[in-house]
């Protein structure tokens, strides 16, 4: 059996078959850049003919504009952290979270599902409170019908409402007696925001670790009938917890556990979910 070799092209005869290929880049090239030059000419006569004016109104109103300004900016920054502080968002992550962690699935669901669930549900719930907020304050802001400092407080007010009402008593009279007010004769309603809020954060997080512990029983008896029973087997060196998996899985599936978890958050707000009624 004889092999036959391809003949061996020599180094001059490759040169000479790249040549053509080189040379047609090499026209593409020279034509496409003194058209590209032309068309940034072009464009950059329209960009280099306009200018940006920030009016920050005459001299004596400038500090004042500046101010605005800045405090704009770290309302803005500060954005998600109101969103954490004053509305439902504390319950509903730490109950998403707590509820993975009883099941044992680890990463699944991801911390980006859970964070969005949250958000949306989130939406759900404070969307009466949200609309009172943007037509109380925000609107007649745009319309400059108020001043800045009437939008806050009408703005505010909504939230604070909703707050008060999801506040236990208990919270809220810790954070008045050890402002140096007097919880007995207080009126809620004229409580500042900075007592509201750490009041009302703290009463979030006690109801969602009374739902996690709801939601913990049955998945705990779920690992303790499975360990009796490889215990009972003298599978003593099988993990239970990759065992019970499965049956959690299917448990939480069937019972529609999904639904029944939402749908007792949202209603923990005094929210129906969509769908009933």
């Amino acid at each position: 059996m004889t092999v036959h070799n391809p003949p061996v092209q020599s180094l001059k005869e490759r040169l000479a078959q790249l040549k053509p290929t080189k040379w047609s880049l090499l026209k593409l090239a020279l034509f496409f850049l003194p058209l590209s030059g032309a068309l940034v000419t072009f464009g950059a006569g329209d960009v280099l003919a306009q200018s940006i004016n920030l009016d920050l109104g005459d001299e004596g109103n400038l500090s004042g504009r500046v101010v605005q300004m800045i405090l704009l900016i770290t309302v803005l920054s500060l954005a998600p952290s109101i969103l954490v502080m004053m509305t439902s968002f504390i319950r509903m992550i730490i109950v998403f979270s707590m509820l993975r962690s009883a099941m044992g699935t680890q990463q699944s669901p991801p911390n980006i599902v859970l964070v969005s669930l949250s958000l949306f549900l989130t939406g759900y719930v404070m969307a009466p409170t949200l609309t009172a907020a943007w037509e109380q304050g925000v609107n007649p802001l745009i319309e400059q019908q108020i001043d800045e400092v009437e939008a806050f407080n009408r703005a505010t007010t909504p939230l604070k409402q909703f707050m008060l009402t999801h506040v236990r008593d208990k919270d809220l009279a810790l954070f008045i007696d050890m402002s140096g007010g007097d919880s007995a004769t207080a009126n809620p309603a004229d409580v500042s925001l900075t007592t509201i809020v750490p009041a009302f954060m703290i009463s979030e997080i006690r109801r969602a670790f009374e739902i996690g512990f709801l939601l913990y029983v049955p998945f705990i008896v779920i690992d303790m009938v499975v360990a009796s029973i490889l215990m009972s087997m003298g599978m003593m060196m099988l993990p239970p917890v990759m065992i019970a998996m499965p049956f959690k899985l299917i448990f939480f599936v069937l019972v529609d556990g999904w639904n029944l978890v939402v749908g007792s958050l949202v209603q923990s707000f005094g929210t129906a979910p969509p769908g009933t009624g």
